[in-house]
């Protein structure tokens, strides 16, 4: 597979991109599969003119290097990771106020995935990264984010404190999270140019990252658990966000 490409593997995952069908070369399904999901999926590969090869599942195996695919992989051409120059045009050129996702050093490829399939049911405009210390667009991050990776842009950025600086500068309120802070989630006021800013595993936000946000926030626990694991913050976070502003 050449840097132009990647397999999105799973049935949800493959579904989602195919419903989309943008960049999508080739469709790929064990040859023993036959169930009604299957059926689906290769449905939908016809019905958008894709290509669809069934192969022995050693086959597959092979060719996505993986064995948890479920019986479907789809050849597509990569999204590319973004970066600085592409957030300041997407500011520019949006006609609603931003809202955006800041993952500080998140560096486990599920939970990157799960961030980015709740952003893209949000209706966030994009999630931004840093570049040092993060995950980037791996399979299994494509995997887990059943389509998202494909819709939702990822920038990552070099300098985070940085570019969380200019964000300000262009009228973007920052809230960040943090077990410490006095005041919860649910008495801030999440409308207008909104980031929500999420600590990386175990470490939480760091210090420079701390100093640029606006705001910090928790999340009230009630249970003996100090803090949630962050994709599931940041899916709380995101759809209280929409709650407030009346997204849908």
């Amino acid at each position: 597979m050449s840097d132009n490409h990647a397999w999105v593997m799973g049935l949800h995952a493959v579904k989602s991109a195919l419903q989309q069908s943008e960049g999508v070369e080739e469709l790929l399904v064990d040859s023993k599969r036959r169930d009604d999901r299957i059926k689906e999926i290769v449905g939908l590969a016809e019905t958008a003119g894709i290509p669809c090869h069934r192969i022995p599942g050693k086959v597959l195996d092979q060719r996505v290097h993986v064995e948890n695919h479920q019986g479907v992989a789809l050849r597509v051409k990569q999204r590319q990771t973004q970066d600085e120059p592409y957030l300041r045009a997407l500011l520019k050129r949006l006609e609603k106020p931003p809202f955006l996702l800041i993952l500080d050093g998140v560096q486990d490829p599920h939970n990157l995935g799960a961030c980015l399939r709740s952003a893209d049911g949000a209706g966030v405009h994009a999630v931004v990264a840093s570049r040092d210390r993060s995950v980037s667009l791996t399979p299994t991050v494509r995997k887990v984010a059943s389509g998202a990776a494909e819709t939702v842009p990822f920038i990552q950025v070099s300098n985070l404190a940085r570019t969380l600086k200019w964000l300000k500068g262009e009228g973007v309120w920052l809230i960040g999270t943090a077990g410490e802070a006095t005041q919860t989630l649910y008495e801030t006021d999440l409308c207008g140019a909104l980031a929500i800013v999420m600590g990386g595993e175990g470490k939480g936000l760091r210090r420079l990252t701390r100093e640029q946000c606006d705001l910090l926030v928790k999340l009230p626990m009630a249970g003996n658990v100090e803090s949630l694991n962050v994709s599931v913050a940041s899916g709380i976070a995101l759809y209280e966000a929409v709650r407030q502003r009346g997204s849908f």
